[in-house]
């Protein structure tokens, strides 16, 4: 403590500074002078030093040594997290060190194995679910022993209820106990619950229990009985919202995995008192308050609390039991939202809607009970007694209570003493009526509070006890109470506190002797405080306190004064004795006049004043009168109310007929007692709450009620329990680090200056050894002189200063154990006075250097700063002389400037005239030239307009003549593909007999589900071997073909060489001849047979050996054909087989051969009318509209080849109108547009205005459907992704969400538009999680131009596989409305990106309608873009080479005027689009043919079925209807569809709005 430290000084009786830091100016022997640290002003002394009681060490009085400031860096590690961790432990230390923590939101502190919570008034990122699964994770890695000795995690609640269940867990598997205490606000209750919360967590993981449906699970119901117990056992106080008026100890029972099987609360001390009344400012207890402002006007009805009486006021101001303190409304908590919570706590703990109406009346006819009022009457003696004015109140209190009215009277207005058998009834007067009242409400609303946590206790108890293997108990118990004006109640919670405060005590110095014997130091039996002659003066039998009390309520006529007295004769029985010999019982003669007594407990002195109903408090009777009203109550609930009472209150003695209860102090020590008994068999954790001030502010600490509770907390206590050993703690790093500096002379070969390599513990040693060494050598010398010669400067300066006390103390004062050096406090101060000093002399060095270094420092800046003077001056003298050669320059030049603009002025004149001239002759002259040249631009310009409109008028010929052939065509398909409409009856008559065979198939399968996976199997394996043989069969078809075409052409060049030969032989070298045989025997001449030679071989010569070898081939592949066929009718019959086995049916051969052999003729007949009929049309030469076309394209200099000319002229109507669809009745709607091929035409005229008039109509028709594409269309949505491979799997990044699609413009050029997705929905779409999960990053603009195809329909997936929005793939058993869904589906296909190489989007639309207008509005768009701006759309366009128009479009566009030119636009877009919707045609036709080859198969696998269910002929014809009426696309049916869904929807809203 030499000058320059920095200390701690008390400020008792100064403000609320309990403590002020200061520094030591200067220190003498008999006092010390300091100066405050953040007032220098302020400076005094502190008087002479005095012999500490503990360690003997003299001290200054009210001084304490104060630690080294930490830094920022330090806090960051926690350096600061254990108080014991603090060089110097006392009470200045701790309190400073908790108020840092504080202010910097770390409201946790360890001090040792006690956790320090200071209450920061305001809600804290401390409970996440995060931070819970730090230290759960951290406590299982060390339960493990994976995590390091020190916890990397700061002080936590969580850390306390980690470590209980992890001990509790281990190999002992012992039980444990958290007590927290505190006073009221400062955090007890929140505590709990976060205990509470943090243990059922680890005990409900991994627990996999059934339960029914809407029932809890234990974690869920343990966490549930808080709100009950804070509304029936919290009131609002001066220091607290929600302040507990009792205590508990809730007991979690564990089984052996460590899961939570139950809980069980035990209660102590409710206050009662509180119900008749409460002080200004608080409140009664919150149900009260609940029921008054958060119940229903129905309820309020019920239970008597209208409104409509209050005359404006709000009710809790009506009543007297609410209305004492103001009826304030909670600062964070509304009554009406509490009310809620608290049912529905009740509910989830099993209590049902009768019994929470019962419990509410009880509480509802508490408050009117309260309201009743008493006048005075005359008895029969003449006195003055109490009668009940309004009995229509009473008859409505009694009605809520379950009571009997006239034994109600009789509780309030008499009472009954039993004397030797007989009753005596007597008359209460009016004050007595209103304290019989008073006592009823509070034996009514104690007994009900027993009855609600035994139901508690009921709803979360666990079931067996042997499952039972350990348990942690939780104690939240009122603190230390320390009041005004102290009654029987704060008697009760301090000896609580006293009982607890020697178990804290016991627990701690067993800790501090545990760690003396880890360290293996030597030590000594160390004294702690002990309190028990306290709780001897409380508990003491026959004479203590709460004996003398029960004694003097057992006496007829005793009073609290009488109490007093004996009181003050056992303990105090001197004359003039003020204090009991064992010092805790005081009091002054002027006390003993009022009946005051004080104890003096381990927090402090408490004053008691005795008479405050100290008995009637004990004693806590129900009187005759009252236990009759309960015990004969109609209402079996009062009944059981009052039956917990009796059980509660019941006396030992009671079992064997003494009739007598149990007294207050009576319960409350025997509960103390078992509960001192259980924590004692478990291992404990405590948590002090500290509440930082009174106003309950965040932010705000008042450090001297922060003392008070350190105090009364006992933390300070246990402080003194280490410091009673070995106070000051450091380890070898810390000790070698900090006082290796003493010794500046000692080599560093005998003590190194790192302790790099070598033994921490062995160099401590050597360092304290030259320690004790250097002291006795500097106390040998003496004082030395500081002007002696030879000495250094340094030495110089340490001898100048005042020295330090020296270094010599018993090295047993110093032990030095394996992890840590442990010392007292005066060796510690002495190595810290002889630091300070070093210190202190080294910076008197480094100070001298310093001033050196600044006197130089200002010497160079004045010799720059003279040097810059005069470097100044001759600037400014050279600056001046060249100013005046710079004016003379500048007026040469201005003299020069003035010449040249004369001079100029001259010339620009001159030169302006010249210019005129020049203009006025090259006008005229170009004049005359111009003149000529417009004369024959007209010439030139009539003889091209003849030119134009003679090739206008070729054009629209060729035109007409090109529409015309054009019109034929499609006459003449459409005359061939209405032959066909008759197929519509016969196809609705094969999906009735669908609908038969799929309901009897579906019934079979139900029954024979056991045997239909093994059928299926066999199915699937036909299946295959059917597919493996259809590839077979169609290879060898190709090949058989193929040989085919080869023999016959074969045949026809061998016919051909015979030909040849024939004509050879009969006239060689000659076109013609005569032949004239003139008889058989005619012989040719030699001349002849000379000339006669051999035919020359051709070419393509076949032989007649080649030709039978290929005949050969062709029968051999005809007989493979054959057998394959034969192997698939075989594998056709089993399938049928099979199938008719999983239907039930047994078929024989004959029937299954008939079966395959309909089959087969059925594929004949398919296979057949797929074939074109006009195969000889495409054999024909090029005419009509083919040579019109080439002769127009050769006249433009095109001259296609012969055979793009006859590929042209092979012109397909498909690729340009849309295709009639089957079915359509012969009645048309009366808005149905009429094409302009189906127009009743009369000339070439009306042909083309019909056709300009349906492109008009088709036109503003797309228009009006882009303009809704503008607007927004809502669709649902799925994203699709896939991979380069073909068997790569589906990824859906959007599943199923509601968007809103719109085209979003962004410039004049449609490819910079964009495709926007935009969520939908609002409240009711988040209470039915619709679009829950979904990918934001899916959501991103798609830009047109990335549009490679726009398809209707699902294409590339199956729209009945598609998954929903929370993951789950739809059911496989679809219903009928469902499968039709396939005509409301959108492909977009858009360009590959990195993440998948197939990307498109699946929309679905309510309406086909809807559908098709986004589908003809999208196409338009996209038509727009490859026409107008040339953006080519794969989707949109035919290959190269397959555009049969190709000589047509080489027309010159310069021989054609705009307004063609725009026609030419518009017929191309109209083509585009149409080619679009012939693709999704044959797309849904192939989708028909397959629907209708299945339905074929099924039909054919269950005929036999059919038959069975001739009896459901009627349903089977209800089923067609239907499907008729789906195939039709009936528009009503699927709106009856979404308004069903829209019902459902909202009924799911309200089923969840009543649950919630």
């Amino acid at each position: 403590m030499e000058a320059g430290s920095i200390v701690w000084c008390s400020a008792e009786g100064k403000g609320d500074e309990a403590w002020i830091q200061a520094e030591v100016l200067k220190k003498t022997d008999s006092e010390i002078q300091l100066q405050q640290v953040d007032k220098p002003d302020n400076k005094f002394t502190r008087g002479a030093a005095v012999a500490d009681e503990e360690t003997g060490e003299k001290k200054f009085e009210g001084v304490e040594l104060a630690n080294a400031k930490l830094s920022d860096q330090d806090r960051a590690e926690g350096r600061d997290n254990d108080l014991i961790t603090l060089p110097h432990l006392h009470e200045p230390a701790i309190l400073h060190a908790v108020s840092e923590r504080f202010f910097h939101g770390k409201i946790y502190t360890w001090t040792g194995p006690v956790l320090i919570a200071v209450n920061p008034f305001q809600r804290l990122p401390l409970y996440s679910d995060d931070i819970l699964n730090s230290y759960r994770s951290e406590g299982l890695f060390r339960s493990q022993g994976m995590g390091g000795g020190k916890s990397e995690l700061d002080p936590h609640v969580f850390a306390i209820a980690d470590r209980s269940y992890r001990q509790m867990m281990s190999e002992g598997r012992r039980s444990q106990s958290i007590l927290i205490s505190g006073e009221s606000g400062a955090g007890k209750t929140e505590s709990t619950k976060i205990v509470m919360s943090y243990l059922t967590t680890l005990g409900g993981m991994g627990m996999e229990t059934e339960k029914k449906e809407g029932e809890l699970s234990v974690m869920e119901r343990v966490l549930q009985s808080n709100p009950v117990l804070e509304a029936f056992g919290n009131a609002r106080t001066l220091r607290n919202d929600n302040s507990s008026r009792f205590g508990k100890f809730i007991e979690l029972g564990f089984s052996r995995a460590g899961h939570l099987m139950g809980a069980k609360v035990e209660t102590y001390l409710l206050e009662k008192v509180r119900i008749a009344f409460h002080a200004t400012g608080e409140r009664n207890y919150h149900i009260f308050y609940q029921l008054l402002r958060g119940a229903t006007d129905e309820q309020k009805e019920k239970f008597g609390l209208a409104e409509g009486s209050s005359n404006g006021l709000e009710l809790p101001m009506m009543f007297n039991l609410t209305k004492q303190g103001g009826a304030p409304h909670l600062r964070e908590y509304s009554d009406e939202s509490s009310f809620e919570y608290t049912v529905k706590a009740m509910k989830a703990l099993g209590w049902n809607q009768e019994l929470i109406d019962n419990v509410m009346s009880i509480i509802a006819g508490l408050l009117h009970l309260g309201q009743t009022t008493f006048g005075k009457r005359e008895s029969d003696s003449g006195m003055d007694v109490a009668d009940i004015e309004d009995m229509e109140a009473l008859q409505r209190t009694c009605s809520l209570l379950g009571v009997d009215p006239e034994k109600m009277e009789a509780a309030l207005t008499q009472r009954i003493v039993v004397a030797r058998g007989e009753e005596i009834k007597t008359e209460l007067t009016l004050e007595r009526a209103q304290d019989a009242r008073d006592a009823l409400c509070k034996t009514i609303y104690g007994a009900l509070f027993l009855w609600v946590v035994d139901q508690v206790n009921q709803s979360i108890k666990w079931e067996n006890d042997s499952d039972i293997r350990s348990s942690v108990g939780v104690l939240d118990i009122f603190g230390f109470e320390c009041f005004a004006i102290n009654s029987f109640e704060q008697l009760c919670i301090n000896y609580t506190n006293e009982a607890l405060q020697q178990q804290f005590n016991k627990f701690i110095f067993k800790l501090e002797q545990a760690e003396y014997e880890s360290e293996q130091i030597e030590w000594a039996f160390i004294s702690f405080p002990d309190n028990q002659d306290c709780l001897d003066t409380i508990q003491q039998k026959k004479t203590g306190v709460m004996a003398m009390l029960d004694d003097e309520c057992r006496l007829p006529r005793g009073t609290d004064r009488n109490f007093a007295k004996r009181l003050f004769d056992q303990w105090l029985p001197e004359k003039n004795q003020t204090v009991s010999e064992n010092t805790r019982l005081h009091a002054s003669k002027m006390q003993q006049a009022k009946a005051i007594f004080s104890i003096r407990h381990f927090a402090g002195l408490v004053e008691y004043q005795a008479e405050t109903n100290f008995m009637e408090k004990n004693k806590d009777e129900v009187p005759l009168t009252a236990k009759n009203l309960l015990e004969t109550a109609p209402s079996q609930l009062t009944k059981d109310v009052f039956e917990i009472q009796k059980r509660e209150t019941a006396d030992s003695a009671d079992s064997k007929g003494g009739g007598k209860s149990k007294t207050v102090g009576q319960q409350f020590k025997e509960q103390l007692t078992t509960l001192i008994a259980n924590v004692e068999k478990t291992d404990p954790h405590y948590i002090r709450c500290l509440k930082p001030n009174d106003a309950a502010k965040p932010k705000m600490l008042t450090r001297k009620r922060l003392t008070e509770q350190l105090r009364y907390g006992g933390v300070l206590e246990a402080v003194r329990v280490a410091r009673a050993g070995y106070p000051v703690r450091l380890n070898h790093t810390s000790f070698f680090q900090r006082y290796r500096m003493l010794l500046p002379t000692v080599s560093e070969d005998q003590i190194p200056w790192s302790m790099e390599g070598e033994d921490p513990q062995q160099l401590c040693v050597k360092v304290l050894i030259a320690c004790l060494e250097e002291g006795k050598n500097s106390q040998s010398k003496g004082v030395l002189d500081p002007k002696a010669p030879g000495i250094s400067k340094f030495e110089k300066i340490r001898r100048m200063q005042n020295q330090p006390i020296p270094m010599v103390f018993p090295q047993s004062d110093v032990q030095l154990g394996l992890n840590k050096v442990f010392m007292r406090k005066p060796p510690h101060d002495a190595l810290e006075a002889h630091r300070v000093f070093h210190q202190a002399a080294s910076a008197t060095l480094i100070q001298c250097w310093v001033r050196g270094l600044e006197q130089r420092r200002k010497y160079l800046i004045f010799d720059d700063a003279v040097c810059s003077v005069q470097r100044w001056y001759r600037g400014c003298k050279g600056r001046e002389r060249w100013t005046k050669l710079r004016r003379a320059q500048a007026g040469d030049l201005l003299t020069n400037h003035y010449r040249m603009q004369i001079n100029r002025r001259k010339f620009n004149r001159s030169r302006k005239g010249t210019v005129e001239l020049q203009a006025a002759f090259r006008g005229r002259l170009a004049r005359f030239t111009l003149g000529a040249i417009k004369i024959q631009t007209y010439r030139r310009l009539f003889k091209q307009r003849q030119h134009y409109r003679m090739l206008k008028s070729a054009v629209i010929a060729l035109q007409c003549k090109i529409r015309v052939k054009i019109a034929c065509k499609v006459l003449k398909g459409l005359m061939g593909e209405q032959k066909d409409i008759g197929k519509l009856k016969q196809n609705n008559d094969i999906l009735k007999k669908e609908m038969q065979s799929l309901k009897a198939m579906l019934a079979a399968q139900a029954k024979e589900g056991a045997s239909n996976d093994l059928h299926g199997k066999a199915i699937e394996e036909k299946e295959k071997k059917i597919k493996e043989l259809e590839k077979r069969i169609a290879a060898l078809e190709k090949e058989l073909a193929t040989e085919k075409q080869n023999v016959e052409k074969l045949e026809a060049d061998l016919e051909v060489q015979k030909q040849m030969g024939r004509q050879s032989i009969a006239a060689p070298g000659s076109p013609t001849r005569k032949s004239h045989v003139r008889g058989a025997s005619a012989q040719l001449s030699g001349s002849d047979l000379s000339k006669l030679s051999m035919p020359s071989m051709p070419s393509n010569y076949v032989s007649p050996e080649v030709v039978e070898k290929h005949k050969k081939h062709v029968s051999r592949l005809e007989e493979q054909l054959k057998a394959e066929r034969n192997q698939r009718l075989e594998a056709d019959g089993e399938i049928i087989r099979l199938r008719a086995a999983v239907s039930g049916i047994h078929l024989n051969e004959a029937e299954i051969s008939a079966m395959v052999e309909e089959k087969q003729a059925a594929t004949q007949k398919a296979a057949e009318a797929s074939i074109p009929e006009e195969k000889e049309e495409e054999k024909e030469e090029p005419k009509g509209f083919a040579a019109i076309a080439d002769g127009i394209a050769s006249a433009f200099g095109g001259g296609a080849p012969k055979e793009d000319a006859h590929r042209a002229s092979v012109i397909n109507y498909e690729d340009f109108l849309p295709k009639v669809r089957r079915g359509v009745v012969e009645e048309t709607k009366e808005d149905a547009v009429v094409l302009g091929w189906q127009a009743d035409i009369k000339s070439r005229k009306d042909r083309e205005e019909a056709l300009l008039n349906d492109v008009n109509r088709f036109e503003s028709q797309m228009k009006k459907y882009v303009h809704h594409l503008e607007e927004g269309v809502d669709v649902v949505m799925w994203q699709l992704n896939r991979g380069e491979s073909k068997d790569a799997a589906a990824e859906f990044p959007l599943k199923s969400s509601h968007v809103t699609l719109k085209l979003h413009k962004k410039g004049d050029a449609m490819s910079q538009s964009i495709l926007e997705f935009v969520l939908r929905g609002g409240y009711l779409s988040k209470a039915i999680g619709r679009n829950r999960g979904v990918n934001k990053a899916a959501l991103e603009p798609l830009l047109l131009k990335e549009l490679l195809e726009v398809k209707a329909g699902c294409a590339g997936y199956d729209h009945t596989e598609l998954p929903s929005a929370a993951g789950r793939s739809k059911s496989k058993s679809k219903t009928r409305g469902e499968n039709k869904q396939g005509s409301l589906f959108i492909t977009l296909t858009a360009t590959p990106t990195e993440a998948a190489a197939k990307r498109s989007y699946i929309l679905r639309f309510k309406s086909r309608s809807a559908r098709n207008e986004l589908l003809n509005g999208l196409r338009r768009v996209l038509a727009d873009m490859q026409i107008d701006e040339g953006v080519s759309i794969s989707g949109l366009h035919t290959e190269e080479g397959d555009d049969e128009m190709g000589p047509i479009d080489m027309v010159p566009l310069e021989a054609v005027h705009k307004v063609l030119d725009r026609e030419r636009e518009a017929y191309d877009r109209i083509m585009l689009i149409l080619l679009q919707g012939f693709e999704d045609l044959k797309d849904r036709e192939d989708e028909l043919v397959k629907l209708r080859s299945k339905l074929e198969s099924v039909i054919e696998e269950s005929s036999e079925k059919d038959r069975v269910q001739a009896n459901d002929s009627k349903l089977i014809m209800q089923l067609s209807k239907k499907l008729e009426t789906l195939l039709m696309d009936n528009e009503d049916l699927r709106d009856q569809n979404d308004r069903l869904n829209a019902r459902l929807i909202a009924a799911e809203c309200e089923k969840m709005n009543m649950m919630t």
